[in-house]
């Protein structure tokens, strides 16, 4: 069958402090690797590449939409699709969504329409009721989308009988009637993962993403995301992961993703791979396998863990081999000094594994960023002044960054079934905007979900954490403040506050290209 795959637009906030950038379509790639892999002529439309300097007002004043417009997107469709395939992670890009949706069926209203990712995953009634979607992939997406578009191909075949949905493992189609239908099994969690063709890269364009540097993680030459494992072991309550993709970890062979990286560094000049793994660093011995295999290699390449890994496993050992492979790049992700809140929230990690691999890792020479959330529904101020002190320790340590943000809740997760349970959250858009502000100068109200804590307090721990933090690392490290302005005057990263400053410069560089743009064709209509 012939198939179109869409990566949409996606909202930016010009509001917030840290370079949430966009990112190759990694998820989207797998899926078309494997459709083709099937035997279906695979296309992709992705609206950011197409239009990457393109900014257009959303829903509130901070918000933009970067790329092509939905009616811009309708009308490059390929018109001999017959599936068009929508993908959407983040809940707060919703509302492009599922207006890009309903435009598609209107102009093509005999083309089914297939999604799939975590918000559809998370919210797949609700994303139906919403939007004429015909089929929704629910979790891990290769064998679901493949299953489903064979099924519309012996739909459309005039001799075969009707398909029984129900029977498809792990998806939502639509009865007779019209209504949401969940078949009736999950799908399993695919454990052959090594067989799991490489994503069709072929079909995206990597230039355009590494030129505009729409990169997840450290800018370090050219970049092609890669998936080293799938699934997470964990249940931590803020979490989609337990049902998204279960509490399954599988890893891939080490060898063959080193040969997937020394590939994509033959055959499209990559030398930058940003691993997007729940929870890469989990088995000591495969850390170690893959970094011996990248030394027999001598590949010479840059490779990070921005999305956070766990901080077990990570002695002098294997940050040495981490260091010595070009992985010099790792998020750590405590979440949060209190002891209590930490178990509140399911976070199985111990203050103690935390200081050893930081340790490791400095005296290796690694750049490590530490995530922490604020405003967890049962934080209090003692749990906030704790966490005060793990910034200052780990300032004082010697890692370089911290990323503070707002607790937002994530449908699909233990803490969004408590909130609803609860009636403090509306299933609305204004809610499910809430994730992207979650990196802003302040906490609105709104957007608190804390129980003993003001959005106000919250607001004035986030901006004490960051001090006690960067006073620290730079009175012990003042050398660093001059490096840091350095390089990111060179737009050269090394570092996560260097990515900040480099992404300012370059959204402000945005904003004046499209001011002078919108100005001309003001003139442009006024002279006509």
């Amino acid at each position: 069958m012939r198939v179109q795959l869409i990566h949409p637009p996606l909202y930016l906030n010009v509001h917030a402090m840290t370079a949430l950038r966009p990112s190759l379509p990694l998820g989207l790639a797998y899926i078309a690797s494997s459709l083709r892999e099937a035997g279906h002529n695979v296309s992709m439309l992705d609206a950011v590449a197409n239009a990457p300097e393109q900014v257009t007002q959303g829903q509130k004043s901070q918000l933009f939409a970067l790329g092509q417009t939905n009616d811009e997107i309708v009308a490059s469709l390929d018109p001999e699709a017959e599936v068009y395939g929508v993908t959407n992670m983040w809940s707060f890009s919703w509302p492009l969504v599922r207006d890009l949706i309903k435009k598609i069926k209107a102009s093509y209203p005999d083309t089914p329409i297939l999604c799939g990712g975590e918000h559809f995953t998370g919210l797949a009634e609700h994303s139906m009721e919403q939007a004429p979607i015909d089929y929704i992939v629910l979790g891990e997406g290769e064998e679901g989308a493949t299953d489903v578009v064979a099924g519309i191909a012996a739909e459309k075949d005039a001799a075969g009988s009707p398909v029984d949905w129900a029977a498809i493992p792990g998806i939502v189609y639509r009865s007779e009637a019209g209504l949401p239908q969940r078949s009736l099994m999950p799908r399993a969690r695919r454990k052959d993962v090594d067989q799991i063709p490489w994503p069709a890269w072929d079909l995206v364009d990597l230039d355009t993403y590494n030129k505009y540097e729409f990169i997840n993680g450290l800018n370090k030459g050219k970049t092609i995301p890669i998936l080293a494992t799938r699934g997470c072991p964990y249940q931590c309550t803020y979490c989609a992961s337990p049902n998204m993709w279960t509490t399954r970890w599988y890893p891939r062979d080490a060898k063959d993703v080193a040969e997937e990286m020394s590939q994509y560094k033959e055959r499209y000049g990559a030398t930058n791979f940003p691993f997007q793994d729940l929870t890469a660093i989990l088995k000591r011995d495969w850390i170690i396998e893959f970094c011996n295999e990248l030394l027999r290699r001598d590949l010479k390449v840059s490779w990070q863990f921005p999305s956070g890994t766990r901080a077990e496993v990570i002695d002098d050992e294997v940050a040495r081999l981490l260091y010595l492979t070009g992985g010099h790049s790792l998020a750590l992700a405590p979440e949060s000094g209190s002891e209590r809140t930490r178990k509140l929230i399911k976070k199985m990690m111990k203050t103690e594994s935390l200081h050893n691999a930081v340790r490791a890792s400095v005296k290796n020479k690694l750049n490590v960023t530490a995530f922490i959330v604020l405003g967890f529904p049962h934080d209090r101020a003692e749990d906030l002044k704790q966490t005060a002190r793990m910034a200052r320790k780990l300032g004082f340590m010697g890692i370089d960054d911290i990323a503070v943000g707002f607790f937002f809740p994530i449908p699909n997760t233990q803490l969004y079934h408590e909130l609803i349970a609860a009636g403090r959250i509306s299933l609305n858009d204004d809610f499910l905007l809430t994730p992207i502000f979650a990196n802003e100068e302040k906490l609105l109200p709104e957007n608190n979900y804390c129980d003993e804590l003001t959005a106000r307090q919250v607001t004035w721990w986030k901006y004490k954490i960051l001090l006690n933090f960067y006073l620290t690392s730079f009175a012990t490290r003042p050398w660093r403040v001059l490096s840091i302005l350095f390089n990111a005057l060179r737009g050269k990263e090394t570092r996560k506050m260097e990515t900040f400053l480099v992404d300012i410069r370059r959204k402000a560089g945005i904003a004046i290209k499209n001011k002078f743009k919108r100005r001309r064709n003001r003139q442009t209509a006024t002279a006509q």
